[in-house]
């Protein structure tokens, strides 16, 4: 049995352009919350002279009095510790290390680095000119990929349904962490940026997997098979293996952001909201437009 998964298009459609519409306005309103990866500030290093070195808890515990401003703690191997924040004067660092002396006498700075404004925008208009050129350069490869299928829909035209697919999936990603930055103080850094890249990754390798499917069953079809039906027992023909393949990395995303640590926590998180909706946009939009676009310029061809 066969779902009608594009008759049913127009819901999907309804349903990506709420989401869609919901993430851009909160971005609009709160934006993103940044870290000092983008905003500047200082990281320092230390190592615990204890065997036991304290829990990164205690340490937040420990530094809470100081009021520090997007402070992170990662503890690192040989009782060491990686501590960022937003200050960036040796004020700052002295009461820091005070504070850290209360837990460890004895404890050791191995260093500290000052991050500058003028190195955070570099970092901020890297990340950005990234993501656009892996979009371009996904849409070339798309239309080169797809070249020999360039009826009834062309290969560019599948090359601009897996963008805007691609976009649809990193707009509520970003979205998402608009909420979280603004009610729960989540801030976003460069591994935020690497777990984009790689969103943007997986969910062009499930929407191609629908589109090679696709592209089999044009050059096998009969002559005047209409497209819609096309496309749709090609998503039937793959929806198991999107299914089955997104379960296993969600799955595995749930394990390391309940016990991960903090310092990947916010990582998986993304690439857990990315992955879930890269598998839907694959399924119920990036192929759906294909149909919606030949429709558009076939109208006489339309049974629907």
């Amino acid at each position: 049995m066969q779902l009608n998964i594009i008759q049913k298009r127009k819901y999907a459609y309804i349903f990506s352009l709420l989401a869609t519409g919901a993430a851009i306005l909160c971005i609009a309103i709160w934006g993103l919350r940044l870290g000092i990866d983008f905003k500047g500030g200082t990281l320092m290093e230390v190592r615990f002279a204890e065997s036991a070195a304290p829990t990164a808890d205690l340490v937040r515990e420990k530094l809470g009095s100081i009021e520090l401003q997007s402070l992170t703690v990662q503890p690192t191997a040989e009782r060491g510790m990686l501590l960022r924040y937003l200050a960036s004067d040796e004020t700052a660092n002295d009461q820091v290390l005070a504070a850290l002396k209360g837990i460890d006498p004895s404890v050791e700075q191995l260093r500290v680095d000052f991050i500058g404004a003028s190195v955070s925008d570099q970092m901020q208009r890297q990340a950005f000119t990234g993501t656009l050129l892996a979009l371009l350069g996904i849409a070339l490869y798309i239309a080169w990929a797809f070249r020999r299928v360039s009826y009834p829909v062309t290969s560019w035209e599948y090359g601009a349904g897996a963008i805007i697919a691609l976009a649809h999936d990193i707009v509520i990603t970003i979205g998402v962490f608009s909420v979280l930055g603004h009610f729960y103080g989540i801030e976003v850094g460069v591994p935020f940026i690497a777990a984009l890249l790689t969103i943007l990754g997986y969910s062009v390798n499930d929407t191609i997997v629908v589109y090679d499917r696709v592209r089999e069953n044009l050059l096998r079809a009969r002559t005047g098979t209409d497209f819609e039906v096309i496309v749709n027992r090609s998503l039937n023909e793959t929806l198991v293996r999107s299914v089955n393949t997104s379960l296993t990395v969600i799955i595995v995303l749930i394990a390391v952001a309940v016990w991960g640590g903090e310092s990947v926590r916010w990582f998986a998180v993304a690439l857990l909201v990315g992955v879930g909706f890269g598998t839907y946009s694959s399924i119920f939009v990036a192929s759906a437009l294909l149909v919606s676009r030949f429709k558009m310029k076939f109208p006489e061809k339309s049974n629907a």
